[in-house]
């Protein structure tokens, strides 16, 4: 019975994304940019990182220095080939 259980959950928390290559893909390279980012921010941890890292992340886009801009832009590249 338990078996069953888990056979529907698992069946059901696969309808709750696209069974698609691209989709598996762009999850991908999301866990990569995140983990990236992560073992960025480790290694760079201060409270002087954590003041701007805040201040990034409450400030829109269109708000930031194109520098920063730059930075996210970058980021779309990782997956721009695959969905356009």
């Amino acid at each position: 019975m338990v078996k069953n259980i888990l056979a529907v959950l698992t069946k059901n928390m696969r309808k709750k994304y696209p069974n698609s290559e691209l989709f598996e893909e762009l999850a991908s390279i999301e866990h990569q940019r995140w983990s990236d980012w992560h073992l960025y921010m480790v290694k760079n941890l201060s409270p002087e990182n954590l003041k701007k890292w805040e201040w990034e992340a409450e400030t829109a886009y269109k708000d930031l220095p194109e520098k920063l801009k730059d930075s996210d832009r970058e980021q779309v590249m990782r997956y721009w080939k695959l969905i356009h």
